[in-house]
């Protein structure tokens, strides 16, 4: 029998932000500068921070990701969506009508956006030959066994297929800390 193995990614609080808000932030024209690639090929953690407040939190030196995006969007966990006195969707990346809004601090200004915060929800990175080898389509939903003290199953996980990608599975802080695992650990696709 034939195991579909693929690493995990733990992903922390985030902000992907619009050239727009960007020239807000940190002035007009300003180019973000990549301090680290990330996972996904083009994709890097940024040297740039902002904060994040509400009425009831704020969250300092948040990182922003790069590159730009056409619209701002702001990833966080439930644990952080609590602190903040917010309560965001689990979606899609990208999928944002309707979220909740915050302020974004920047060196240069803020940002007061209406939509645009989400719990990103579980999904797997993998190129058309990744999907080949484990019998899915872009679009697909299917469940990830973790091992270790703490296993678990995740259902409602994502095939996000794209030839661009690097086979990674993406997860929250939370979910990571309630499986107890760590950035490239390895897990089992399941169908």
């Amino acid at each position: 029998m034939t195991t579909n193995k693929v690493s995990v990614g733990v992903s922390g609080r985030h902000v992907h932000v619009s050239r727009e808000h960007l020239d807000v932030l940190y002035g007009q024209g300003y180019q973000l500068q990549p301090m680290k690639d990330l996972s996904q090929p083009g994709q890097y953690a940024a040297k740039e921070l902002v904060d994040l407040v509400t009425e009831k939190g704020t969250f300092k030196n948040v990182r922003i990701l790069g590159p730009e995006r056409k619209q701002t969007q702001i990833e966080l966990a439930l644990t952080d969506s609590i602190k903040l006195g917010i309560n965001p969707p689990v979606r899609d990346s990208g999928d944002l009508k309707g979220s909740p809004g915050l302020t974004i601090s920047g060196p240069k200004g803020q940002v007061t956006i209406t939509e645009g915060v989400i719990i990103a929800g579980r999904h797997i990175h993998m190129t058309p030959d990744d999907a080949a080898k484990f019998g899915v389509k872009d679009k697909d939903i299917v469940k990830v066994k973790t091992g270790g003290p703490r296993a678990v199953i995740f259902d409602q996980v994502l095939v996000r297929v794209n030839p661009a990608y690097s086979l990674e599975l993406h997860i929250d802080t939370d979910e990571g800390n309630a499986a107890m695992l760590k950035n490239g650990e390895i897990v089992e696709v399941i169908k």
